[in-house]
């Protein structure tokens, strides 16, 4: 492919700019431009997560979760070593409390299994306490390669290989749509239109208004649902070694209270998960009158909310009440029942959804021409990133007859 040729990624969180790095990988000389509303990268989903690396215990094995998943923690790691950026293999366990719960860890363990997981084994009580000596517990599971990052950094440090390359990246410029043309693609700001040989969207909270904008599939919508952080009191640090989790329950659409170390030594409780009045405000109240308003006409939304009513009720308390969020922690940490803790910014989770309620649960990208929206991110897809971005340049290549250099390892 002639050095020429142009690309735009829309959106600099973790994803957009995995893909970004990618392109200026695949296609060196080439111009990479990188459009960002914000101010600064990974200003949203990516800036207010977690930091767990995801190991690939729960996913569908053969979908594009598990398979991008895998890839995309040797691709982290290394990335990471080579730019001197934290990373801490602290494991994981997920641990059940009851004979039901124990039979659904059998479940994760295949598919951990059939994931190539490494290093997964089954915990009895006293295998609990030999990984994490204040947990208990009936049975467990141990992924002891299951990792903690900054992703912020991490995006960061994408950010500047691209622009090392001689890519642009355009901070505080929103993008409104996205158009095909002839030969290629048109990315309309407020400035005016941009032509592109190659256009990928990565706009996480904004993926559908940007998708219909530019006249993409109707579906998925996005539905915003926040997740609530308490961060330890300093003096209950060290109860916990690594990442407690429950057991999913999968007549609950989200995972519930878990224990997890940040990559600063802090540990976090949480997320609970319940329906944001806002897709980019993370405190306070936290409404936005469109945001709102669109949840409410999102009849896949009623829909979704109807089969779930046990689990909101379960949540709104976690929501309003500290002390029953502690509680959650304290089943599977008894020595956390004196703790306090504080409240941390909450995380917005773009959460895809069909017109019949239905949480999409796979990765969702789509194409239309020379533009690729990614429709749907969730977790593993900070995890993912690089991965992902592999695919969708390899994708890209094929479907155009791109030529490129091989990519690297």
């Amino acid at each position: 492919m002639p050095n020429n040729q142009s690309f735009a990624v829309v959106g600099a969180g973790i994803i957009g700019a995995a893909v970004a790095r990618e392109l200026t990988l695949r296609f060196p000389g080439s111009a990479v431009t990188v459009f960002e509303k914000e101010a600064e990268p990974a200003a949203h989903q990516t800036g207010h997560n977690s930091g767990v690396v995801h190991a690939g215990l729960y996913y569908e094995p053969g979908g594009l979760k598990a398979r991008l998943c895998r890839r995309g923690v040797t691709l982290l790691q290394e990335f990471c070593t080579k730019h001197e950026l934290p990373y801490e293999e602290c494991g994981k366990i997920v641990v059940a409390l009851d004979e039901v719960e124990e039979r659904r860890l059998q479940d994760i363990y295949a598919r951990a299994t059939a994931n190539g997981v490494p290093g997964v084994r089954l915990l009895d009580q006293a295998g609990i306490r030999e990984i994490e000596p204040n947990a208990v517990g009936r049975a467990a599971l141990h992924s002891p390669h299951t990792a903690i990052v900054d992703y912020a950094k991490v995006t960061r440090a994408l950010v500047d290989e691209v622009t090392a390359a001689g890519g642009t990246v355009r901070m505080g410029t929103e993008v409104l749509r996205v158009t095909n043309t002839a030969s290629g693609a048109t990315v309309h700001t407020r400035a005016g239109g941009q032509a592109f040989d190659l256009v990928v969207v990565c706009s996480g909270l904004q993926s559908d208004r940007l998708a219909k904008a530019s006249d993409a599939a109707d579906e998925p919508s996005i539905v915003p649902f926040f997740g609530q952080y308490f961060v330890l009191e300093a003096a209950y640090r060290q109860h916990v070694k690594g990442l407690i989790y429950p057991v999913p329950d999968p007549k609950y659409p989200f995972l519930g209270v878990h224990l997890t170390k940040r990559i600063d030594g802090e540990m976090m409780v949480g997320p609970n998960a319940f329906l944001s009045f806002s897709r980019e405000i993370y405190r306070g109240l936290g409404i936005n009158p469109k945001d709102s308003l669109e949840v409410a006409a999102n009849p896949g939304f009623w829909k979704f909310a109807a089969r779930n009513l046990p689990t909101a009720v379960r949540e709104i308390r976690s929501v309003v009440s500290k002390g029953r969020f502690l509680c959650e922690a304290q089943k599977y940490v008894p020595s956390l029942a004196d703790a306090d803790a504080t409240r941390a910014t909450r995380g917005i989770r773009a959460q895809a959804m069909t017109r019949d309620g239905a949480l999409v649960d796979d990765f969702v990208i789509q194409h239309q021409g020379r533009v690729t929206h990614i429709r749907n991110a969730p977790s593993p897809g900070a995890t993912s990133s690089l991965a992902i971005a592999e695919h969708i340049v390899d994708a890209a290549i094929q479907e155009h007859s791109l030529t490129s250099a091989p990519p690297a390892g």
